[in-house]
């Protein structure tokens, strides 16, 4: 599937994840999430809203492990990097948590507040923030990074940091230039051609980090269509990392997955740490 060929209200509806699932849906959905979220972070309230930045969203949420070395679940939230918030998908952490890993969400400044590139900058000053401070928390172990969404695609983007031993990418948009003509999208993120060249993962140098890809099989064409060739241009480089169909699931319930100790999406993150100490 080629974006380029199609008329700019095909890609508009191509990426468009809550008409494809339903507005009322992806509301019931995320509202769910947020009332599981909040539940978490009252019981784990003890390493909250810590300042890497002086945004107001430039914040972490820190959930250690018992085991200090245990492998530290890190997400970046979706939602076109103009919605969401750290505070809303906390609950995504469970899985992870009752396998005994800490867990870890930062927020960033949304747009149409800040550019894309102002984003990127806050997660590199995000990670250098936990890189220097995460180990007066408790969290001494391995970083593997996720993300939904926007989100996955800035883990592909922050995959190089140093701190980040391993990610995961969920059902992410991995080429910018495919959203450029959405509405829904642009109308806020305003993506500049500059920043489609150099925020774009595919079109930038291949990490050679282990980093899965996932994507939901009732997902829209055009999402898939992303997850699968972002998959297949860095097999071109010869990295590892693989390709994660979760059966029966859309844009949204894929990430229900995260919050089972035992599901396909969680074994995957498990799997990237592994990967990462072979």
């Amino acid at each position: 599937m080629d974006w380029i060929t199609m008329s700019l209200e095909a890609r508009n509806l191509a990426y468009n994840n809550v008409e494809h699932v339903g507005p009322e849906n992806a509301r019931k959905k995320t509202e769910g999430w947020a009332a599981a979220s909040k539940t978490l972070r009252e019981q784990r309230s003890q390493h909250l809203d810590l300042a890497y930045g002086n945004g107001e969203r430039n914040k972490w949420d820190l959930y250690p492990a018992n085991d200090p070395k245990a492998p530290c679940f890190v997400h970046i939230h979706g939602g076109y990097w103009q919605r969401g918030s750290k505070e809303i998908f906390a609950c995504l952490s469970e899985g992870p948590l009752a396998r005994g890993w800490s867990a870890a969400l930062c927020g960033y400044t949304l747009a149409p507040e800040a550019t894309l590139t102002q984003i990127t900058n806050e997660l590199k000053s995000a990670f250098d923030w936990l890189n220097t401070k995460a180990g007066e928390h408790g969290i001494q172990g391995p970083i593997i990074v996720t993300g939904w969404s926007a989100g996955g695609h800035l883990t592909s983007f922050i995959l190089d940091h140093p701190k980040v031993a391993a990610g995961l990418a969920i059902s992410g948009v991995f080429d910018l230039g495919a959203l450029r003509d959405s509405p829904h999208v642009n109308d806020k993120v305003k993506l500049s051609e500059e920043e489609i060249q150099k925020l774009s993962p595919m079109r930038r140098p291949i990490v050679n980090k282990p980093l899965g890809i996932a994507y939901g099989t009732g997902e829209l064409p055009a999402m898939i269509a992303s997850s699968r060739d972002y998959h297949a241009y860095r097999s071109q480089g010869h990295v590892p990392g693989d390709l994660i169909p979760i059966a029966n699931t859309n844009h949204f319930t894929i990430l229900d997955e995260l919050r089972q100790p035992n599901s396909t999406l969680t074994r995957a993150v498990i799997a990237m740490a592994e990967y990462q100490t072979a």
